[in-house]
């Protein structure tokens, strides 16, 4: 997106919420004239006042307006056997094979183990990446697994509790029961899982602890970021809904 700006690199509030998708300039008015926009925390209701895109923090009724800038931010779907890494020196598919098209250096945000498919991040912003990874910000992420056996409300209960393993204590968010197949004891179970953490393979050692090893694991969202219908290999921009609450996670 091109936002044009003064020579002091500025532009007028209500063109740069126009110009950025919120809403029409008049209705960008309105939404001033009502109080409802705030700049770096202090409401603005001063049509023609101008603010610089790429730092100012701006809100329209609570949600955060992304900055203008150079980095790009993007939603991929993971497909199986395809290494969680930008580059592979054993020549196994990996992520950058999916983006090789992109003329940016991209990092990826966390990872995903080669048999586990799903949603990963990628980004050329190395603070954002290194924040959204990093365990203090808590950002939730959810997965769909699919597990051997019939799970047990005394199960979900267990885990909703937390689980302690072999490198310490498990939080689960919140877990439930998406689908029971046939077969009794021996058939299998979809569940769906909330936790924050990143650790290796935890969703696979957490239902392997309490007796439901994994077939099937697929992470469906980050924080407030979805697939929203992306086949295998298949990316997409994060909308700037999305941008603005993960920037916001993150502290940025």
């Amino acid at each position: 997106m091109t936002i044009e700006t003064d020579d002091e690199g500025l532009i007028r509030l209500q063109k740069l919420l126009a110009q950025s998708g919120v809403a029409s300039r008049r209705k960008c008015e309105e939404l001033m004239l009502d109080g409802l926009v705030t700049v770096d925390g202090e409401v603005v209701t001063r049509l023609g006042t101008k603010v610089d895109p790429r730092v100012a923090v701006i809100r329209v009724d609570g949600r955060r307006l992304p900055p203008v800038s150079p980095h790009v931010y993007l939603v991929l779907n993971k497909p199986l056997g395809v290494v969680s890494t930008m580059s592979d020196p054993e020549g196994r598919r990996n992520l950058g094979d999916l983006v090789a098209d992109r003329p940016e250096r991209l990092f990826h945000v966390g990872r995903l183990d080669t048999d586990t498919s799903g949603l990963i991040l990628l980004t050329n912003d190395g603070d954002f990446a290194h924040r959204m990874a990093h365990p203090s910000f808590e950002v939730d992420k959810t997965y769909v697994a699919e597990v051997d056996g019939q799970v047990s409300r005394e199960t979900l209960q267990e885990l909703r509790d937390g689980v302690t393993l072999d490198d310490g204590p498990v939080t689960v968010r919140s877990v439930k029961v998406v689908e029971k197949g046939a077969g009794g004891a021996t058939g299998r179970t979809i569940v769906e899982l909330v936790i924050h953490e990143g650790r290796n393979r935890i969703v696979r050692r957490l239902l392997q602890h309490v007796g439901h090893p994994v077939r099937r694991l697929t992470r469906t969202k980050i924080g407030p970021v979805e697939l929203r219908g992306l086949r295998g290999g298949e990316l997409r921009d994060l909308t700037r809904e999305e941008l603005g609450a993960l920037l916001d996670r993150a502290q940025l």
